[in-house]
Formats: structure tokens, C-alpha cells, sequence
């Protein structure tokens, strides 16, 4: 970065601003970073709800998230103890073995840990081992990518995967990974993430799971760390006009009240694309964020007596709408740092799953849950609580043209998730974007 320390402003405090707060605090520059939000953390956050610190969603990171994970490290936060890390695995509840399985990679270099974790696995035919095998095979040989982009559903369908190995294995990965139910998600995005997991060394395939707050992973170390560096955290202050500054590149920002907010020498737009396009109305083409759709997550907090324990820490859920059966993963929270007997489960593209009012989802959920796991209490919580996130992430359909940093006026920098590359709607693609907007502005 430049030796002459600079004043930039991040707007949004999302772990997209989080990172280019860090990465420009990092250079020797003095950040103030506006969130309009009381809470720091975007669509990644801490809640406070009932009296009880809940996240507004659960999320599963990927051992192949080197961006994230050394942006904690940075900031103070240790991932060995700030996550769960599991081998990779799709495990269904034991009591509905004969419509699941149970996949485990042992931990072997790769790929000897996925050959044996389908050679072990429990609830596959021989044809569907087969078909994911031929599936990694082939995918690897073509280097993960593809000469035009199609749905996942057809990707499947030309790599003759079965039914079973569809449902239970690649349909819950890609609704997890992209939250875009397979018939409209992106195949080559799908690709992507599967290249740096499954076609990359063991580790990388690895899933972490929170064990602390999302307040508490990220954004609560990224204040004290801004703080250490002369930064300013103002939560609370809603950012509603840019305007040219005194300097070339320069920029002056206020809140909609009209009061001045400062003048700096680049802005990160680490908003969601709405309010980036708000921003940039006048100063650039805003077609590609506005363009962008939208699908919702759902998490539901089932709190049952504290003896209650699930045979793991996190397990996936054969979801059938035609039965009000939304639930694709759930979480005990109790094994994850939290209070015992707390269970979360989600729902990724959650838009028909929340259309007949929470108190439906809710029923369709416990009883799911009952069924599934074969206990007949888990249909009556002592108390539950539904959290959506209405746009939670892009719809990430194939052939997506995603907005990027081509041609924005100087001083200028857009980061989010949404912003171009080669992930989806991840914490990882938030940061990614994140350090390479504070590197766009600060050389």
C-alpha cells in the first residue's frame, strides 16, 4: 500500500467492510467505518432476542476459506478455538437411515479421503457410489470448468447422477453453497466452490462450524483491532449521499439528515447492492446492482430441556415440502458453545418455505424433526423463535453478470459478496472482495 497514510471511509460493516477496514488500518491508513446498523456484522450478525444472543443465521464455513480464516487470525481470533472443524460429511439422523445415509471422509490426503468415505458409506447403492465417483472424476479432469454455464440440475443430469445421490448429497450442497435450489443455480459457480473443497488438498474440504457468536468471530475483534490503529467504528450512522471532494479521487459523505460525515480520500462501498446503487446514483451504472435477485435463509430456534443432545454436532434433514418438511441442516447448539438444547435449523431459499406465516414452518419443522429423529418431544419445544433473512444472498443463476469494480470513478471501490468473482454468497466471497477493494484504493 502507499507509504503517505491516507484517511479512507468503509461504508458497511459487514464482513465485507470488515476486511477492507482491516487491510487499510493494516497499511498504516486511518479508516472510519459507518455502519447504519447498531449491530456490526451485515448478514453475518449477533442478535439480541427474548433475552437471548442468538445469530440471525447459521453459517458453515469451509477449511478452503484462507481469506476468512487469516482475516481472523489478524484481527485476534483464534480458529482452532473459534470453530468446529469436522471432516467433510453428509450424516443423516440414524433413525431415518433407510431414506438417508451416512457420509464421513476419514482424514487421508486427498483424494483418498472422499474414495473411502464412499467406499464406507452407509445408505448409497453401488450405482450411487459409482455416479459420484464418475461425478469427481470427470469434474477434476475438467478442471472444474465448463465452456458454457447451465443449471446444476442439468450438470447432474449430463454426469448421470442418480436420484438418490441427487437428493442426499448434491442437492443439500448446492442449496448450502449457493442458497439456489439446483434447477436455477449456477453450475459453474457450484464448480468453483467443489474445486477448492473436494478437488483441493484434504483440509480444504474440512467444515467449520461457529462455536462462538457471530458478533464474537468477526466484527466485535475487527472494532478493538480499527480501535488499536486509530480507526473509528460509527455504528448507527446511515451514509446517504456521496460527493465529490476538494482532491481528485476525493470524496465527502453525509447522512440523511444532510450533516457532513467528513471528507476522505476513497470510500468503500461495502453495502448491500440496493443501497450501493442509492450511492451511485449519477456517478455510475447501476444496471447490474439493481438487476440483482434475491433468495431468503430461514433459522429456526427450537429450545428443548437441556438434557437434550443430538447424535452430533450438526446433521442434514431430508427436506419434502410436500409434507411442510422445510429443514435441510440442524445445529445443536448446546455442543456448539451455546445453551443446551438449542437447536437451529435452516432453510436456504427459503422464499416458499415461509410463504404460509412462521407459526406453519415452525409445526412443519418439529415434526420433521420428531419424525426424523424417531423422538416424538421434539414436536413441542418449550420455546421457538423463526429468523429470516428476506435477502439473504443473490440468486446465483447461471451465466450471472455480477457487478465488479470496471469503471467506477476514482476513490471509489465497491466489496460485498455479490460483487464479481468466483464464489457465491459466502462469508469468503464477503471477504475476498473486501481485501481486494482496500488494494484497488490504496495501491
Amino acid at each position: 500500500m502507499s507509504d503517505a497514510p491516507r484517511h479512507y471511509a468503509v461504508i458497511g460493516a459487514g464482513w465485507a467492510g470488515c476486511a477492507a477496514a482491516v487491510a487499510l488500518a493494516a497499511g498504516g491508513h486511518r479508516v472510519s467505518l459507518f455502519e447504519a446498523a447498531r449491530t456490526l456484522g451485515g448478514r453475518a450478525r449477533r442478535l439480541e432476542l427474548d433475552g437471548r444472543t442468538l445469530d440471525n443465521g447459521q453459517h458453515i464455513l469451509l477449511g478452503a476459506y484462507r481469506a476468512t480464516l487469516a482475516l481472523m487470525k489478524q484481527v485476534g481470533v483464534d480458529p482452532a478455538t473459534a470453530l468446529l472443524r469436522l471432516p467433510l460429511q453428509m450424516r443423516y439422523p440414524l433413525a431415518n437411515q433407510g431414506d438417508g445415509m451416512d457420509f464421513v471422509a476419514p482424514r487421508l490426503p486427498a483424494p483418498w479421503h472422499v474414495a473411502v468415505a464412499l467406499l464406507r458409506a452407509k445408505g448409497l447403492a453401488r450405482e450411487d457410489k459409482m455416479a459420484l465417483a464418475r461425478f469427481s472424476t470427470t469434474a477434476r479432469w475438467m478442471g472444474w470448468q465448463l465452456h458454457e454455464d447451465c443449471s446444476v440440475a442439468d450438470l447432474l443430469q449430463r454426469f448421470d447422477q442418480t436420484d438418490r445421490v441427487t437428493r442426499l448429497m448434491w442437492r443439500p450442497l448446492c442449496i448450502a453453497a449457493l442458497n439456489t435450489p439446483p434447477e436455477r443455480a449456477s453450475a459453474q459457480v457450484f464448480l468453483n466452490v467443489l474445486r477448492d473443497s473436494l478437488g483441493a488438498r484434504r483440509a480444504a474440504s474440512d467444515m467449520l462450524i461457529p462455536r462462538r457468536d457471530l458478533g464474537a468471530l468477526l466484527p466485535d475483534a475487527t472494532e478493538a483491532y480499527l480501535a488499536r490503529h486509530g480507526g473509528l467504528v460509527r455504528p448507527g450512522v446511515a451514509v446517504t449521499r456521496l460527493l465529490t471532494g476538494s482532491e481528485p479521487g476525493s470524496w465527502r459523505l453525509e447522512d440523511r439528515l444532510g450533516e457532513s460525515l467528513g471528507e476522505f480520500s476513497g470510500v468503500v462501498l461495502a453495502t448491500g447492492p440496493e443501497a450501493a446503487a442509492q450511492l451511485l446514483e449519477g456517478l455510475h451504472d447501476t444496471h447490474l446492482l439493481q438487476a440483482l435477485e434475491h433468495e431468503p435463509i430461514t433459522t429456526c430456534y427450537l429450545q428443548y430441556g437441556e438434557q437434550m443432545r443430538l447424535p452430533a454436532p450438526f446433521l442434514a434433514l431430508l427436506d419434502a415440502p410436500e409434507r411442510q418438511a422445510w429443514g435441510q441442516f440442524v445445529f445443536d447448539r448446546g455442543q456448539l458453545g451455546g445453551d443446551p438444547g438449542l437447536l437451529a435449523v435452516v432453510v436456504s431459499a427459503a422464499g416458499q418455505a415461509i410463504a404460509d406465516g412462521h407459526a406453519t414452518l415452525t409445526t412443519g419443522i418439529t415434526r420433521q424433526l420428531a419424525q426424523d429423529f424417531g423422538q416424538p418431544a421434539l414436536a413441542t419445544p418449550q420455546w421457538s423463535k423463526v429468523i429470516t433473512e428476506k435477502r439473504a444472498t443473490f440468486a446465483c443463476i447461471p451465466g450471472l453478470q455480477r457487478p465488479d469494480n470496471t469503471a467506477m470513478p476514482a476513490g471509489l471501490a465497491l466489496a460485498g459478496d455479490y460483487v464479481a468473482g468466483d464464489y457465491p454468497a459466502t462469508l469468503e466471497g464477503a471477504v475476498r472482495s473486501g481485501g481486494a477493494a482496500a488494494r484497488l484504493l490504496a495501491g
